[in-house]
């Protein structure tokens, strides 16, 4: 494998992170490499005492168009794109003197970061590297020559190899450090395209695509037998790609998916308003309440399911504090997610060393927009966040009964919760609190008559005498395709109803309420989930 072995003579250099940038290229030069780079990084290495070679020098035209046009150039390509053992190649660069460029290390201007900071049209336009890419994917394609780096962090196995092997690295490095290029700009093409679609409002552009940073291997997918690995996505969202954790073991895909459902859903909760958790089981909401303090918002959240809770997600909207932390682990867990926690917090939940504890530095705002996609055979379905909030619904009461304060309050808190439960989804709610839930059935009367069983398997550990869907309201996705899920609702105690609206049978269905004294509002937003 020796023939596969390269060493470098000239290495080019043109970063905007410039992290250990200038110990990397001292390092270089000790091997006897020469330097050659560009504008700041030329600086930022000529100020550390480095010789490095001006790229004018090396293409015989100055930077021009305010550093638009510097490495677009045939005595930089073709140092590039040369192959060393093709004798027209060499040919080639012996003729119009081209000096092979053996390595490059480039990451590319800040494009994702302008975005995500605000910045306006203009401002974006010039943060698009033009150069780098072309650079990167040159090196690329001809890594049996080229080592590319395209970020700090591999510096090290670069001069790891340099090290074993005298200077020169093998291509199983070169060809692994070419493929991440690779990924590296299509990555950075991908925030660009996305970027202008939102720009000029397409929702359907001819070609979609989506990137992503591996933050980690994951030990298996959702099944111990498929392979899995979680990325970060898209403009910085609070929730569980953002935040640290803490203590507890390694994330599971499954702690991943279920962590996400958990804070999306206690989002919806402002935390300047009311102290809110969400406890989720499989990617469902088994409980969820708003009171006074994290704790009793967690013991009433508990209280809907204790059975499904165990094992499950805690999310909270609030600082983590040591009441709320001392009732949560009181029972098995597997997260907690917030977007903080007092240290006395983390000391209590230290005590359970498998318990996972991650702080997300914030909430994610439920009315923001941005895409989802999941993959079907062959495609990808991507559409807009349901990011609608039930707190910017127009509600219309459409029954003789309107609903009372009490009931509204309970109406709204409850359409909350069914925006997160997987369709059909019925949601029975009194007191700021879920007392009731069904969810992913093929009808919606199984999931009002699921909901109502659970209630009354709570009622029952709970050795109350009646489930506390007596007086509840209830909540439905969708709207309600015939009576019959309406009347189950009333069967168990609701006495307020809110759906969206829009069955052919909507006067079958308020007509049933009023029958009974119900209230019923229709919301006009639909939630499905599935």
């Amino acid at each position: 494998m020796t023939e596969h072995l390269r060493r470098a003579s000239r290495a080019l250099i043109s970063v905007s992170d410039k992290t250990g940038v200038v110990e990397f290229a001292r390092a270089l030069a000790g091997y006897g490499i020469e330097l050659v780079s560009t504008g700041g990084t030329r600086k930022a290495l000529g100020d550390a005492g480095l010789d490095v070679l001006d790229i004018a020098d090396v293409t015989g035209f100055p930077e021009m168009m305010d550093g638009r046009v510097k490495t677009l150039h045939p005595a930089v390509h073709g140092a590039l794109l040369g192959i060393r053992a093709n004798p027209t190649h060499a040919e080639a660069m012996r003729t119009h003197k081209i000096h092979p460029i053996d390595l490059v290390v480039v990451n590319l201007y800040p494009f994702e970061e302008t975005v995500a900071r605000g910045a306006g049209f203009a401002d974006c336009i010039e943060n698009i590297d033009i150069g780098g890419p072309a650079m990167i994917r040159s090196a690329a394609k001809n890594h049996g020559d080229v080592v590319v780096l395209v970020e700090p962090t591999d510096y090290a196995a670069v001069l790891d190899e340099f090290a074993q092997h005298n200077g020169m690295t093998t291509l199983a490095l070169r060809r692994r450090l070419a493929a991440k290029a690779y990924a590296r700009t299509a990555a950075y093409d991908t925030a660009i395209a996305n970027w202008f679609a939102g720009e000029l409002g397409e929702t359907a552009p001819d070609y979609r695509t989506f990137g992503g940073r591996l933050i980690e291997a994951l030990r298996y997918g959702e099944n111990p037998h498929q392979t899995a690995a979680f990325y970060r996505a898209g403009p910085a969202r609070f929730g569980v790609a953002t935040a640290r954790q803490v203590q507890g073991k390694q994330l599971s895909y499954n702690n991943i998916n279920d962590t996400d459902a958990a804070y999306e859903c206690v989002a919806e909760f402002d935390p300047k308003r009311t102290a809110a958790c969400a406890i989720i089981k499989h990617a469902n909401p088994c409980g969820v309440a708003e009171a006074d303090s994290l704790a009793a918002a967690y013991r009433e959240a508990l209280a809907c399911d204790p059975v499904s809770a165990f094992g499950g997600i805690v999310a909270l909207n609030r600082t983590l504090d040591a009441e709320a932390a001392r009732a949560i682990t009181e029972i098995f867990t597997e997260v907690i997610i917030a977007p903080d926690a007092t240290e006395e917090a983390i000391a209590i939940v230290g005590a359970k060393k498998n318990l996972r504890l991650l702080l997300a530095g914030g909430l994610p705002d439920p009315r923001a927009g941005g895409l989802t996609a999941k993959t079907v055979a062959g495609g990808l379905l991507v559409q807009s966040r349901d990011n609608a909030v039930v707190d910017q619904m127009e509600l219309k009461a459409v029954t003789k009964r309107a609903p009372t304060a009490a009931e509204l309050r309970d109406l709204r808190f409850a359409f909350r919760i069914a925006k997160h439960v997987k369709s059909n989804t019925i949601v029975y709610a009194r007191n700021s609190a879920t007392v009731g839930i069904g969810a992913g059935q093929m009808s919606r009367i199984d999931s009002a008559r699921i909901a109502a069983r659970k209630a009354a398997d709570a009622a029952h550990e709970a050795k109350r005498t009646e489930p506390a869907t007596k007086g509840s309201v209830v909540a439905s996705d969708a709207f309600f395709p015939f009576a019959d899920g309406l009347l189950v609702a009333i069967e168990a105690g609701a006495t307020a109803v809110i759906q969206p609206g829009g069955s052919v049978r909507d006067d079958e269905v308020i007509k049933a309420a009023d029958d009974h004294g119900v209230a019923m509002v229709f919301t006009g937003v639909r939630h499905f989930r599935h």
